[in-house]
């Protein structure tokens, strides 16, 4: 069994880091699917366009999502009618249905050997008090014109008491697709840079990027990150929350019927669908999701995964094993735009709430529209700086308490002082003689590996993953290895190393 995804046993090009000054009409701060798509678009336009990433081209969420090109992004139509009316929920639809068709086009057209497939999607529930919520999002499909269907199974072992199908969505093997769009982008001459860290944004009429070997200067700087560097008003960290899920890929002793499924059950979120790689045909089966650095179970997610797999689905062995990070925001709509009205040449594109690959297209062709000077029916609908009384304050004051909430039990609930107990592949926080907290890692060659757990973003203390042998902060997300090298931001800077 491979602990990777399934996608990255297809190689992407490699790039140099970014070691001196450049200019450029646009740069783009983000490798993934998002800032792969938008330096695309631009170049098209014929912009000179830079695109740098901190690790390798789709590296971290885009290479770990399972891919479906859908615009049934859960029960959303309801919630975005019942909180805002109509008329945003069908500005939702209509963005999200132009990014279909814009994907579907260039795969199409273009001839991408990438496994796309037309495929229907499906909501589904276990509850009894989850029936009504698809009954509304039927009848919100219905007032938006989507072709939907209520039905009182889906064809797997698994309770349902009731499933809404979306015909005519589809599917695709991500790095496949993007491996065309890189060799475009280096046709059209766009410069390309991995393993180089955007640190800050200096803001002006020319925006300078500073990296950490370089700096970036630019008229226009488009932020797309999962979390992103540059948060001009300081609010990132309470509008939005981090959450982990998880993916498990099989084979079955059953044929696969067709679909995409995803169950809106807050207990357990499913979610399966297929790939057929080098002639066998994959389950991709995902859930778990929890906010990050605050699982709760005792057994691991994949553990978790596995057991219901075998259960329901006649599955075999795990052959692959992964998990993705991806941000929530309140009012269920992402944040892509100008970041900051006093300077409108700096761009985000955040929070897509697991749904990266519509929202990647939208996304590349809105930020696009406002390089252009184009105008776009989808500004205000993204604008990142928007708030809504509901649901957005309700939810900011429940993010604002977890954090404090987190903030303060990291810094008390440490008991243990003793490490000599800790086996190989375990880890525990012990407090030293000045009292500070310190992340106590013991590899499988009995080697203690020691880290300052204070999260370098901003302070909280970090948390043991046992599923992915790291440490992950509770408050925003950051995640680091058993040495405290980041892996995942919003942190820039690693944890400070502890001798043993």
């Amino acid at each position: 069994m491979k602990k990777q995804s399934i996608w990255q046993e297809i190689s992407m090009s490699t790039f140099p880091r970014l070691s001196e000054s450049k200019q450029s009409e646009v740069a783009v701060i983000g490798a993934g699917i998002t800032g792969i798509t938008t330096a695309y678009l631009l170049a098209k336009q014929g912009l000179q366009v830079i695109l740098i990433d901190r690790d390798k081209l789709a590296g971290k969420t885009t290479g770990h999502t399972t891919a479906k090109i859908t615009i049934q992004h859960g029960d959303i139509y309801h919630k975005l009618i019942q909180d805002f009316g109509v008329e945003t929920a069908s500005q939702y639809k209509d963005s999200q249905l132009e990014a279909f068709a814009s994907i579907c086009d260039i795969i199409q057209t273009n001839q991408i050997q990438c496994s796309f497939r037309e495929e229907d999607s499906f909501l589904f529930t276990d509850t009894t008090e989850n029936v009504p919520k698809l009954e509304k999002e039927y009848e919100a499909y219905q007032q938006l014109g989507l072709d939907g269907e209520l039905l009182p199974s889906i064809p797997f072992d698994i309770p349902v008491l009731q499933a809404l199908k979306l015909r005519k969505q589809a599917n695709f093997h991500p790095i496949a697709y993007l491996n065309y769009l890189i060799e475009q982008l280096k046709a059209m001459n766009v410069e390309i840079y991995e393993n180089t860290l955007a640190i800050d944004i200096e803001e002006g009429e020319n925006p300078v990027i500073q990296t950490a070997d370089g700096r970036v200067t630019c008229q226009h700087a488009v932020i797309a990150t999962h979390f992103p560097m540059y948060d001009p008003l300081k609010m990132f960290s309470i509008k939005t929350y981090p959450s982990r899920s998880y993916v498990t890929a099989f084979e079955s002793q059953q044929p696969y019927p067709g679909g995409m499924y995803l169950s809106i059950d807050d207990e357990m979120k499913l979610s399966l669908r297929s790939i057929t790689v080098d002639n066998k045909e994959y389950w991709l089966f995902g859930g778990e999701s929890y906010k990050t650095g605050q699982y709760a179970k005792e057994t691991s997610p994949y553990d978790e995964l596995t057991k219901y797999a075998m259960d329901h689905l006649q599955a075999k062995e795990p052959a692959y094993q992964w998990s993705a990070q991806d941000y929530i925001p309140p009012d269920h709509i992402p944040y892509i735009g100008r970041a900051k009205e006093d300077y409108p040449n700096i761009y985000l594109a955040t929070a897509f709430r697991k749904w990266g690959m519509t929202n990647s297209m939208v996304a590349a062709k809105l930020i696009t529209d406002l390089i252009l000077k184009h105008d776009s029916p989808y500004e205000d609908l993204y604008k990142p700086n928007r708030f809504h009384a509901n649901p957005d304050l309700k939810q900011l004051t429940k993010n604002g308490a977890n954090v404090a909430k987190e903030f303060i039990q990291g810094k008390i609930q440490v008991n243990d002082e003793s490490i000599d107990d800790l086996k190989p592949g375990q880890a525990k926080k012990i407090r030293d003689d000045n009292g500070q907290i310190i992340g106590v890692y013991r590899d499988d060659q009995h080697q203690l590996h020691g880290v300052d757990t204070t999260c370098t973003h901003l302070g909280c203390e970090v948390n043991w993953n046992q599923s992915e042998t790291c440490w992950d902060c509770p408050c925003h997300g950051s995640r680091y290895d058993i040495d405290g090298n980041v892996l995942e931001g919003p942190a820039i800077r690693n944890l400070t190393k502890k001798e043993m």
